[in-house]
């Protein structure tokens, strides 16, 4: 047992912060008092603390990046980021983001592919209106990004790809170059 030199309330050991260099190994003021005067401490002068603390960051940084690797990989803390992320630059919560998931069928609306356990899906929106389209996979997302968004290159692209007879004349033209000597054999 001690008594606090703040609030002279008689209290056990445990209510004390350790201190190497006092006599009974705690410090005179209970955790109580000491965490209010540190409070009061900042509310008159915020600056002196924030300064403090920023000096101690960064002769420390190596031990406060561990400290953020180790903490952004704690469940609660992955989906608390991503709650924030969605609600900031989309303006929906991670519980209606995981309703449009399952509305859609648990995966990217394009192709299907449900999430990985280390990478979510993409909210896919509307540049210009920032309307919400669906949830994608990264490569969906992308090609939509590559073709700029483009009905009429997406339809294009979409032709490409139905079209046997391009691609029997493109047979016959590369077996037409291949059957040609080369220039250089015919000098």
């Amino acid at each position: 047992m001690k008594r606090c030199n703040k609030c002279g309330t008689i209290k056990p050991l445990d209510d004390f912060y350790k201190s190497a260099g006092m006599r009974d190994g705690h410090r005179n003021d209970c955790r109580v008092c000491n965490l209010r005067e540190k409070q009061e401490r900042y509310r008159a002068n915020p600056d002196v603390a924030k300064a403090r603390v920023k000096r101690w960051q960064q002769a420390n940084a190596e031990r406060v990046n561990e400290y953020h690797r180790h903490r952004r990989l704690e469940p609660a803390v992955k989906r608390a980021e991503r709650a924030g992320h969605l609600k900031r630059k989309y303006g929906i919560t991670i519980d209606q983001y995981e309703a449009l998931l399952e509305a859609q069928g648990g995966g990217c609306a394009i192709c299907g592919r449900p999430p990985r356990s280390d990478i979510s899906l993409h909210v896919d929106h509307d540049h210009k209106t920032g309307r919400i389209r669906g949830i994608l996979c990264f490569s969906c997302n992308n090609a939509l990004a590559d073709f700029g968004e483009d009905h009429a290159v997406l339809a294009k692209a979409i032709a490409y790809l139905d079209s046997p007879e391009r691609s029997a004349a493109i047979e016959r033209r590369l077996a037409e170059l291949r059957a040609r000597p080369p220039a250089w054999a015919a000098a």
